[in-house]
C-alpha cells in the first residue's frame, strides 16, 4: 500500500487526470478488478467519472477497492463472484442493472495467468483456462451485449496479451486462450457493429503489477528490461489510458482492434528481444488467480 491507503495500481491512475467528460456517469462492468490491472482500470475509469460495478472473486481484496473507490468519491458496486460459473454471470448483470440501471461498457479482465510448457500441465489447467480466460469473457459479452443492444449501443474491452500474437517461452495454454480472445474481439465486432456496439482489445507486454514487484530489483528482471524497445515494464496506469481511450467517443470508428500497449515488444523481429522476465510463481492458486 502508498499513500492514503492506495494501492501502486491506485496511484498510478490517480496520476492520470480525466479526459473523456462523456464517460462521465456511464457504467462500467469491470471483471477481475480488484487487484493488478484490472484495478488501475477500475481505478482510472472511476476517474473519469464513470460509475462501476467491480465483480471480482478475492472478496478481501475487492472491499478495499470499494471502500477506496467510495472515499475518493466514486459511485461503485462490488460483486464477488467467479467468471467460470455461468450463474456467477448471470447475477452480476443482474445486480448491474438493479445498481445503475444498465451497462454501457464491459471490461473483461479476469483470467487464469498460469503458463507450463506443453509436456508440464494437465487437461485440468485445460478446462480450467478455457473456462475463466475464453468461455467467461464470451459469456460476459453475450450478457452485456443484450443490454447494450436494448440501450442502443455500448461498449467491449477485452484485456488481451501479446502472447495472444507471438508465443511466450512456456506460455501453454495461456497464449492459446488469448489468441483465441483475439479472434473473439474480431468476430463479435463485425457482428455487433449494427448494434453501436464496439469491441476492441488492449493487449500488455511486459506490466509491472503485484505479481512483478518481488521481482523489481532482481538483476535477471532489470535486464530482461533491456530488450524492450522503450527500456521499461508498462505500467497499469498505461493499461488503463488506452482502456479509457476506447471506450471514449474518441474511438467512435475503432472496433475489432486490437491495440498493443507493449513498449514496442510486438513490433521486433528478433534479438535485441525481450528476454526472459524471472520465473513468477504461478501456482498461487487457480482459485485466486481465476478471480471474475
Amino acid at each position: 500500500m502508498t499513500t492514503r491507503g492506495r494501492s501502486a495500481e491506485s496511484e498510478q491512475s490517480a496520476e492520470v487526470r480525466p479526459r473523456y467528460t462523456e464517460l462521465r456517469g456511464r457504467v462500467a462492468v469491470i471483471t477481475g478488478a480488484a487487484k493488478g490491472i484490472g484495478r488501475g482500470i477500475a481505478d482510472r475509469l472511476a476517474n473519469e467519472g464513470m460509475r462501476i460495478v467491480a465483480a471480482d472473486i478475492d472478496k478481501d481484496a475487492l472491499a478495499e477497492l470499494e471502500a477506496s473507490l467510495t472515499r475518493d468519491g466514486a459511485a461503485v458496486h462490488g460483486y464477488c463472484g467467479d467468471v467460470s460459473r455461468s450463474e456467477d454471470i448471470a447475477q452480476l448483470f443482474v445486480e448491474a442493472v438493479d445498481a445503475f440501471g444498465g451497462v454501457d461498457l464491459l471490461v473483461n479482465v479476469a483470467a487464469d495467468l498460469s503458463r507450463r510448457r506443453v509436456l508440464e500441465h494437465d487437461e485440468e489447467l485445460i478446462d480450467v483456462q478455457f473456462d475463466t480466460n475464453i468461455r467467461g469473457p464470451y459469456v460476459c459479452s453475450q450478457k452485456a451485449a443484450a443490454l447494450m443492444r436494448q440501450a442502443g449501443g455500448g461498449g467491449i474491452i477485452n484485456i488481451s496479451s501479446v502472447g495472444g500474437a507471438q508465443a511466450h517461452y512456456r506460455g501453454l495454454p495461456y497464449d492459446v486462450t488469448k489468441g483465441a480472445i483475439d479472434a473473439m474481439t474480431r468476430a463479435m465486432a463485425i457482428d455487433l457493429g449494427i448494434y453501436g456496439i464496439r469491441v476492441n482489445a488492449v493487449a500488455p507486454g511486459v506490466t509491472f503489477t503485484y505479481r512483478t514487484e518481488p521481482y523489481k530489483d532482481a538483476p535477471l528482471y532489470k535486464e530482461a528490461l533491456k530488450g524492450i524497445p522503450l527500456q521499461r515494464s508498462g505500467t497499469v496506469a498505461d493499461i488503463a489510458s488506452a482502456v479509457a481511450f476506447l471506450a471514449s467517443e474518441e474511438a467512435a470508428y475503432i472496433t475489432g482492434q486490437v491495440l498493443y500497449v507493449d513498449g514496442g515488444i510486438t513490433a521486433q523481429l528478433g534479438p535485441p528481444g525481450p528476454g526472459e522476465i524471472p520465473e513468477i510463481d504461478t501456482n498461487l492458486g487457480s482459485h485466486v488467480e481465476r478471480g471474475i
